[in-house]
């Protein structure tokens, strides 16, 4: 309030010479008035130029103070003095761009606050990167280590420890192929190729495939029957790391009983799901499973050589599809990922 005061008080005081000019001019004029004639040509003539003099003057007076409030309002913005689109005020005169300078500064507001949160998501990935980086490293250099302090000699644990460094090596070659196709999905590189094919052919190929995984657990993996011929549009070799990564956690995250795979046949779409007997997820958790590196069971998913990046990946994917991964599950009962395609 005190700055806009001083800002008047300094406004009027710039005034000072346009009113005293006005004011002698208006003097000038009634004099004439006064003084005119019908017949009096130069009186008409010396009204018409002051009254001319006087528009111009008025017109300059009121141009330059138009300005001045803009700069006022730009070096307000440029200095981060506003805290809200509201302070911006012009007048009446100028409605059309107070508006302009408000939709300019509520983007800029925007893009600034978003540039923030880019550049928290990307410490925290840098910093989630170089820890599921230096698990397995460390581990294999741990192995490697031991073996060399003497171990190799050892018939008993040798191949063991070769065996559990060679692990770790393909978690973290799993982990940089991930890390790959998420950096490739989320700048945009990723290149899909929607076509039409034969659903039950692909999903019959994938649950064939991890059949073993799931009898090693003492699981049942099946597909549950469907109509055969159905067609459906989309990436087939990208829906089918959908389709691995839903099954591989189903059977992560499943002690005993099924996994079930199928479609629900709907009128221009097809739901295809995965439903699993497994230990659940909270509602805390299902806001969060999508995350990058973002476990529900730590220590499971580590020792089964998880990423932290399936479900993320399999998010965009889906997205890709212009559909949505949706969840049913409850908390020691099951879990089920569904996500629709168009027929």
């Amino acid at each position: 309030m005190w700055t806009d005061l001083k800002e008047n008080i300094a406004s009027l005081r710039n005034k000072i010479p346009i009113l005293s000019i006005t004011l002698v001019s208006l003097i000038i004029i009634i004099v004439l008035f006064y003084q005119i004639h019908s017949n009096d040509f130069t009186s008409v003539v010396l009204i018409m130029f002051f009254s001319i003099l006087l528009v111009i003057l008025w017109s300059r007076d009121k141009r330059n103070s138009d300005v001045k409030r803009i700069l006022r309002v730009i070096n307000r913005i440029r200095t981060n003095a506003l805290s809200s689109a509201d302070e911006i005020k012009l007048g009446n005169d100028l409605n059309e761009l107070e508006e302009e300078i408000r939709s300019m500064f509520l983007r800029t507001q925007n893009d600034i606050a978003s540039m923030k949160k880019l550049e928290q998501i990307r410490t925290e990935f840098l910093g989630n990167v170089s820890h599921e980086l230096r698990t397995p490293i460390f581990a294999i250099q741990g192995f490697i280590e031991t073996l060399l302090d003497g171990a190799i000699d050892d018939a008993k644990v040798n191949r063991t420890f070769l065996h559990k460094a060679n692990q770790h090596t393909l978690n973290l070659n799993n982990l940089l192929n991930d890390l790959i196709d998420i950096s490739m999905i989320e700048s945009g590189q990723m290149q899909m190729s929607f076509r039409y094919f034969n659903v039950h052919d692909f999903l019959e190929s994938i649950v064939h495939d991890y059949a073993p995984q799931a009898e090693y657990k003492k699981l049942e993996l099946k597909l549950v029957p469907f109509d055969k011929s159905l067609q459906l549009f989309g990436d087939r070799q990208r829906l089918k790391q959908v389709m691995t990564n839903l099954i591989m956690n189903a059977i992560k995250y499943t002690e005993a009983g099924t996994i079930e795979v199928g479609v629900t046949d709907e009128q221009c779409s097809a739901k295809i799901f995965v439903r699993d007997t497994g230990i659940g997820i909270s509602e805390a958790d299902k806001n969060r499973i999508f995350e990058r590196f973002y476990r529900v069971d730590k220590d499971r998913s580590r020792e089964m050589g998880g990423t932290g990046l399936g479900l993320a990946i399999v998010k965009h994917i889906i997205e890709a599809h212009s559909s949505k991964v949706e969840i049913s599950s409850q908390v020691g009962k099951g879990s089920e990922f569904s996500f629709r395609l168009k027929k």
